[in-house]
């Protein structure tokens, strides 16, 4: 079934704030209501929301995707499988979220690229630093997958790194809830929601925010992270163009 879309009240000429944009999307976010595999009506509402930031002018959107919807290698340990085989096995999941998503991008009318970390030559192409900027300024979306290539890393950290590979002017982390707060909103219902608080904060306070790693990487090369819902339609757009939605993360 079609899902109706619209811009939400927002022009085509308002400026976007950013203009190299890393979106990191979650493979559990593409469930939607189900314990496995992707719901396509999610799956096309984000790729709707998707086409409304890239209409805008000069917009250079690059997206990383996770693969917890089919498999997560830190699981593999329950089946007897190691850890760094669970990780591929992680990796390979991303792959197929990654050519759903661009086939679904595509049926919007957008250009992709898949780009692979794990060479697959028949299905992806393999990440090349300045192909990837090639086409991003060529305006195709370029879809990160496999993560880094490299086991014990998340696709947090994947995202994290080619954000500052690429030199992306943010990162934008769609999750289930609307930002960082002072504990989990879904235990304590009088966790507070902060709007901005800097890296050093977060590290102190022990914030859930992305891995370590990952965020360490933006942190010492100054790449602000944006944590907002991106189930709430409209919320992607009204952050590219300058409206404080969810948290933002910088110094």
């Amino acid at each position: 079934m079609a899902l109706e879309h619209s811009n939400n009240g927002f022009s085509d000429t308002q400026p976007a704030q950013y203009k190299r944009i890393m979106l990191k999307l979650s493979g559990e976010a593409l469930m939607g209501k189900q314990d496995f595999g992707i719901d396509p009506n999610i799956m096309m509402e984000y790729c709707l929301q998707i086409r409304d930031i890239v209409k805008l002018d000069n917009i250079e959107l690059a997206i990383v995707i996770g693969g917890g919807n089919i498999f997560r290698g830190m699981e593999a340990g329950q089946l007897g499988i190691d850890r760094a085989s669970g990780d591929y096995m992680g990796m390979l999941a991303t792959i197929m979220n990654g050519i759903a998503l661009q086939s679904t991008l595509e049926k919007t009318g957008l250009y992709t690229r898949l780009v692979s970390a794990v060479e697959m030559q028949k299905i992806c192409e393999p990440y090349i630093r300045r192909r990837a900027i090639r086409h991003l300024e060529k305006g195709r979306i370029v879809i990160f997958c496999a993560g880094t290539g490299h086991p014990y890393f998340t696709t947090d950290t994947a995202a994290a790194l080619r954000a500052v590979e690429i030199g992306a002017d943010v990162i934008l982390k769609a999750t289930r809830v609307d930002g960082v707060y002072t504990a989990d909103p879904e235990k304590d219902p009088t966790a507070k929601r902060y709007e901005t608080i800097t890296f050093t904060e977060v590290i102190t306070k022990e914030l859930n925010v992305m891995d370590m790693t990952a965020f360490t990487l933006c942190k010492e090369n100054n790449i602000p992270v944006v944590v907002f819902d991106m189930n709430k339609v409209g919320n992607l757009r009204r952050i590219v163009q300058g409206e404080t939605i969810g948290t933002l993360v910088s110094e």
